[in-house]
């Protein structure tokens, strides 16, 4: 079954196959080891097929590429066991007393998928996506020569959708590994794969984007492709004009279930560390600041006075985080990180990933108009932790905005620890709170930097708010907190 308009990483099955969306942003920071992308010798190589720079090659020679390239890539066949799903019936339905009996008594079933992959060394590491094999009772890959042998799992990192597997062979030919950071928008590429299990397959197009955000965790920077990606292709590389993969197909944006020329690829530098730590180790070590962070837009950068909309504004700060003992505070914005430069939010936690746990970085951030410089010794993520997130009285009729008082029932549905703020009530469409993103459910717990615990504290925050600057509110959101810029 293919679900029309949603991005799917290719192929967990084709039943199943899809990874939920969220656009979120990164929940405490994150990092995997600097130093550890360059590999253990003869892990892999970086030899490019085609020597010199790309600017020398006046045209892809993609007949030569594909000859060259196509036996380091593989098909890789899973199988995996699950259990019958527990499907609810109404026993007074008579429709559904006859279905009953042909679905309730199913027991565990095989299910059957197909992914690809490629090699990086000649001893049989191989490298695809984490969803092609997680779950799986048994892993088969067919190399280009027919030969079939199973495969064991090094490791799998959930977070950036990659495993690493070992195949019993030696002298198989690899496809060399890239530097993704050098992709051009517009750029010829390749991408090599087994789509709907056709072996082999080959299609060509260009790079559309680079860095692009799909919500699909909290490492995303894909490389954007209109070179036809679908079921199947999941693991595949995608290659560039020197015959050196910079990136692994992952998923797809679809409205039939088959490629519409809009395909994700994973930059091949951000699983050079991955593949490393797991061929070293089996896991990823990850870096943790424990922060809460999200993008600054115009309207924030003017309540946080800013030049413009730049840098990763934290929201929350975990009581005895890394972050906290380094004293940064909610509404800093981080605008550089160990010496780099922080654009947007989403940059963040790929710098921090590049970090080594116990390192002690410098941070400059942007508190109340001034720079300041923390130093924060960065810990170790958790496994069971996310990385950093990217994430009745009314109170001013201008707003559009109802608020209510925070009752310790309500605390308790909207998952607060303690009754501090008020709650959104109700939300006027296409008001300045809706434009702003406010929702029936949040709650306020500061107004232009000022707490609040009653409907009475947020009418006086207003009243003494200037109308040259946006209102500036501190909600709590799932579990989260964020901020709000509500233009009147």
């Amino acid at each position: 079954m293919q679900l029309p308009g949603a991005l799917r990483p290719r192929p967990r099955t084709w039943a199943l196959g899809l990874v939920a969306i969220i656009v979120a942003l990164s929940l405490i920071g994150l990092g995997i080891r600097a130093g550890r992308a360059t590999p253990r010798p003869g892990l892999w190589t970086d030899q490019p097929v085609v020597s010199g720079p790309t600017a020398t090659v006046p045209a892809p020679d993609w007949v030569r590429l594909a000859k060259a390239l196509k036996p380091g890539v593989v098909n890789i066949s899973t199988k995996r066991v699950e259990k019958a799903p527990n499907i609810p019936f109404d026993p007074n339905d008579p429709t559904e007393r006859f279905f009953a009996p042909f679905f309730q008594h199913q027991g565990p079933h095989t299910v059957r998928s197909l992914g690809s992959g490629f090699v990086i060394s000649p001893d049989g590491h191989i490298v695809t996506n984490n969803h092609v094999v997680e779950g799986a009772s048994q892993i088969r890959v067919r190399l280009s020569d027919g030969r079939e042998l199973d495969a064991k799992v090094i490791g799998r990192d959930a977070k950036t959708d990659l495993a690493l597997l070992k195949i019993a062979a030696t002298g198989l030919p690899v496809v060399p590994l890239g530097d993704s950071a050098q992709l051009q928008v517009g750029e010829p590429v390749m991408a090599i794969g087994n789509p709907f299990g056709l072996e082999q397959t080959v299609t060509t197009g260009i790079v559309s984007a680079t860095g692009r955000v799909i919500g699909n965790g909290p490492y995303d920077q894909f490389i954007q492709t209109d070179a036809s990606i679908n079921p199947g292709n999941s693991g595949g590389p995608l290659i560039n004009t020197r015959g050196q993969a910079i990136g692994i197909a992952t998923a797809i944006f679809s409205r039939t279930g088959g490629s519409i020329g809009i395909g994700f690829a994973i930059p091949v530098n951000v699983a050079k560390p991955v593949v490393t730590q797991l061929a070293d180790t089996g896991h990823v070590v990850r870096g943790w600041l424990g922060v809460a962070i999200q993008p600054v837009n115009p309207e924030l950068a003017k309540s946080f006075h800013l030049a413009g909309p730049e840098g990763a504004l934290v929201s929350s700060v975990v009581d005895g985080s890394p972050a906290g003992k380094a004293g940064l505070k909610p509404g800093d914005v981080i605008v550089e990180y160990d010496g780099r430069k922080i654009a947007g939010a989403g940059e963040l936690p790929s710098a921090v990933a590049e970090t080594p746990v116990g390192r002690a970085v410098p941070l400059a951030v942007v508190r109340d108009g001034t720079r300041v410089t923390l130093t924060v010794t960065v810990g170790k993520l958790a496994e069971n932790e996310q990385a950093a997130e990217t994430p009745g009285d009314q109170a001013k009729p201008s707003l559009g905005l109802a608020l209510e008082p925070l009752t310790p029932e309500l605390a308790s549905q909207l998952r607060m620890d303690s009754t501090r703020g008020v709650v959104v009530r109700a939300v006027q469409n296409d008001s300045p709170a809706a434009n702003a993103g406010l929702r029936v459910g949040d709650v306020i717990v500061e107004v232009d930097r000022q707490s609040v615990g009653t409907v009475g504290d947020v009418r006086s925050a207003l009243a003494k708010h200037s109308q040259k600057e946006p209102l500036l509110f501190l909600v709590h959101r799932n579990g989260a907190t964020l901020y709000v810029a509500v233009t009147a």
